[in-house]
């Protein structure tokens, strides 16, 4: 991603975390609706989408595809019970990995993030699924990697 990309990046994450600081543990531990994720299982799901994007993002500067594992979201978040943590040290963390994918985002050579990859299984991992047979990019997935964290910040904040 560009310079530019990656400070609004940053902006994002700066505005998310200064309005995730106001939510009180116990509204962040409410769950919506039966069966919804709480403000504190969305972001503990956020972790979890940084933690597998930062070893994809790394991945996909050292092979030939986008081609990556994806993951149980769901069952991670379960094992990893962000419900009954403390809401300030999940956003604590979410924060802090966020920083990180963000340098990853900066030190990726420009002519690395937009190399076309024709194999790919972004159609089964990607936010935004990209067509198999579509030429992809390490750019592409690092912008759907910003689409699905606002998606996400939007049902925070709803």
């Amino acid at each position: 991603m560009d310079e530019q990309s990656v400070n609004a990046f940053d902006r994002i994450v700066d505005d998310a975390v200064a309005r995730m600081r106001d939510i009180t543990d116990a509204a962040a531990s409410e769950r919506p609706a039966p069966g919804k994720w709480s403000r504190k299982e969305i972001v503990g799901h956020l972790i979890d989408s940084a933690a597998n994007n930062q070893t994809r993002f790394v991945r996909a500067q050292l092979q030939d595809d986008l081609i990556f594992p994806g993951y149980d979201q769901d069952a991670w978040v379960r094992a990893q019970r962000y419900n009954e943590q403390p809401w300030r040290e999940i956003v604590e963390t979410w924060r802090t990995y966020n920083r990180h994918v963000a340098v990853i985002m900066r030190a990726t050579p420009e002519q690395e993030a937009n190399r076309p990859r024709a194999r790919h299984n972004l159609q089964d991992i990607g936010f935004q699924p990209l067509p198999a047979g579509a030429a992809a990019t390490l750019d592409f997935l690092m912008r759907d990697y910003v689409v699905h964290l606002q998606h996400h910040l939007r049902q925070i904040f709803r």
